[in-house]
């Protein structure tokens, strides 16, 4: 791959401080030059070094590419009926996720692969470069296991969710569906993910339920994430935070010492406003969790049923709007905060030895990612150092 010059950048963020201005180590009239699939230099644009192509970025402004962390996007099927019932006064429920989960165990593995691919695809064409995604939609040994060896062809950040709810046919029976998930479902489904993730919630599983899930999961070298806190008070912040986990995700009612545990944890508090948007829910308090001195990160939790999303933008503008974010804020979160919520340290910046994922704007700030919602401004993407896609 030919080394390549981004030139004539007029805002850069690198999300370094080292580099530039303030937490997004903003640069101006800045240059970033990539080789080998990672950036080997960054500065003035004056000062550039040469490369073996250029690219003139006539004074828009250049970011990291968009770290999704939290993402289900192994599915079948279509639930706007539900969509169009919430919209008309019915309350969200967890229960929904059973009619995805029928259409799914339908699906041909060829059907899930195109849905699963489109849905990358159009993340990417908004400039998110790296999206972890998530089983749940199968329930079974056979359905969970295909789930996440689907997923590995789009992502290295793959999730076990076999406790997304418990299963129709265990209705009656909890406790043998999480002896389930915790024997050959994950016996299973262990060699194929990084990580083991459960939905804390009323309506799918307690504290103790969870708790044993993730233990399992940990004991066969996962690392846990924990759906927590959505819905409604509950044990899901305070247990990721106890068993180390990565992130602990929704966070909309918490707490105060939710918030302290965070705050003074190495849990991200991840935030996913489509999932408020599209349930008309109460939106999680950033700006608490921000002052108290958490790590936040954004992610879209694109699902087909309560945040059918994948456009990480949208979630930047509806977070600075309804989250009390400020727009430097909320593309950290959705850049940097989803790289520490999956515990990488090279991606969610645009510095020497990071891997070259960037987005170029057709606008001359990030600002205007919140600034203007609901407009593509996304214009060019290159992951890895190579071309995503670009402006026709």
């Amino acid at each position: 791959m030919p080394s390549l010059l981004l030139d004539n950048i007029g805002s850069l963020v690198t999300n370094d401080p080292a580099l530039g201005e303030g937490p997004l180590g903003l640069l101006r009239d800045a240059a970033v030059v990539v080789d080998g699939g990672r950036v080997s230099w960054v500065g003035p644009a004056a000062a550039a070094p040469d490369a073996d192509a250029r690219h003139d970025a006539e004074g828009r402004a250049v970011i990291p590419g968009f770290v999704d962390s939290h993402a289900h996007l192994v599915f079948a099927g279509d639930r706007t009926a539900e969509f169009a019932a919430r919209m008309g006064g019915q309350a969200y429920a967890a229960g929904g996720i059973r009619t995805t989960v029928a259409a799914t165990r339908a699906a041909s593995d060829d059907a899930l692969a195109a849905n699963l691919e489109r849905l990358v695809d159009e993340a990417a064409r908004q400039g998110t470069t790296l999206i972890e995604c998530k089983s749940g939609y199968g329930l079974t040994v056979d359905d969970e296991a295909r789930a996440l060896k689907l997923a590995h062809r789009v992502t290295d950040e793959v999730t076990y969710l076999g406790a997304h709810v418990v299963a129709p046919e265990y209705a009656d029976d909890p406790a043998a569906y999480v002896d389930l998930v915790t024997g050959p479902m994950l016996d299973a489904c262990a060699p194929h993910a990084r990580w083991v993730d459960v939905f804390c919630e009323r309506g799918a599983f307690d504290g103790d339920q969870a708790r044993a899930i993730l233990s399992a999961g940990m004991a066969r070298g996962l690392t846990p994430r924990v759906h927590a806190n959505q819905l409604g008070h509950g044990p899901g912040v305070q247990l990721a935070v106890e068993l180390g986990a990565a992130s602990a995700d929704h966070c909309t009612h918490l707490t105060d010492a939710d918030v302290d545990a965070l705050a003074h944890g190495q849990t991200v508090a991840t935030l996913l406003p489509g999932a408020e948007f599209s349930t008309r829910a109460v939106y999680p308090d950033a700006r608490r969790l921000l002052d108290a001195g958490a790590t936040v990160a954004l992610s879209t939790d694109c699902n087909p049923g309560s945040s059918f999303t994948t456009s990480m933008p949208f979630c930047i503008a509806v977070a600075v709007r309804d989250m009390r974010m400020t727009p430097d804020e909320a593309l950290w979160s959705a850049t940097a905060g989803g790289a520490a919520a999956l515990r990488r340290t090279d991606v969610g910046r645009i510095t020497p030895g990071a891997r070259a994922d960037l987005a170029e704007l057709d606008a001359p700030s990030h600002v205007h990612l919140a600034y203007r919602p609901g407009v593509p401004l996304v214009r060019t993407v290159w992951r890895e150092g190579a071309l995503v896609t670009a402006a026709r």
